[in-house]
């Protein structure tokens, strides 16, 4: 790694610890050149499936426009960003998981609705409505319904799984 000061090729790793739930390693490390220190922060790079639009395009899985649709359906909901940050790590196992290279988004939309329903219902309805496109008061009525039928449904987002 490069120091972001002097660009000199050499540096040292001074302290190493794992954050994230052990997702990720915070690095201190010090330049042998100019002496001076910084953090890196290193993941594992995991490949995910591209997905497959409605029209047949392909296109790389967006995590930013994943967090971006998840939190417009619960802006100014009491969800708290712990909650929305492991439902946005759980739907992407779930990609993972898959071991496919392609997933349509209709799937994708799927896991994002089970998720948010599991978080709270009137986000749900939100994204639904826009995600299925809903025409009118009636097809929300009716998803409604269905919603009130299943409440163990609500209660684990695995119950839709059978």
């Amino acid at each position: 790694m490069h120091c972001p000061f002097c660009a000199h090729p050499e540096t040292k790793v001074i302290d190493s610890r794992l954050v994230a739930d052990g997702e990720q390693i915070r690095r201190r490390r010090e330049c042998i050149q100019c002496g001076e220190r910084y953090t890196t922060f290193e993941t594992a790079e995991l490949v995910m499936p591209r997905i497959i639009k409605q029209d047949g395009t392909r296109e790389p899985f967006n995590d930013d426009k994943l967090r971006s649709g998840i939190q417009r359906a619960l802006e100014k909901r009491p969800v708290s960003v712990e909650a929305i940050e492991a439902a946005i790590t759980h739907i992407k196992q779930t990609l993972r998981a898959t071991g496919e290279r392609e997933i349509p988004s209709r799937d994708l939309g799927e896991w994002v609705m089970r998720e948010l329903r599991s978080l709270d219902e009137v986000a749900f309805v939100r994204f639904a409505s826009v995600y299925r496109s809903f025409k009118d008061l009636d097809e929300f009525r009716a998803e409604i319904e269905r919603m009130s039928q299943t409440p163990e449904a609500r209660q684990t987002p695995e119950a839709s799984d059978d």
